[in-house]
């Protein structure tokens, strides 16, 4: 999928979140990523970790807290 139609599904699914506030929760699972942090994604190793990071946000599987409204 595409960064963009990534970008507009988390914006779509997080209507609280504006683009700036999804730049900022990127930068931050991308930082806990090159810092060991294990990926809940099982993607090829060529994957950018920016692009990993916002692929995780786009299928739910993680959350920032203040940003993302937790569905049940």
């Amino acid at each position: 999928m595409k960064v963009e139609e990534l970008t507009a599904k988390i914006l779509d699914n997080n209507p609280k979140m504006d683009s700036y506030q999804l730049a900022i929760a990127v930068a931050k699972r991308t930082d806990e990523l090159l810092n060991g942090a294990t990926s809940k994604l099982n993607v090829s190793k060529n994957v950018k970790v920016a692009d990993l990071a916002l692929m995780e946000l786009a299928e739910g599987l993680i959350t920032v807290k203040g940003f993302i409204d937790i569905k049940k």
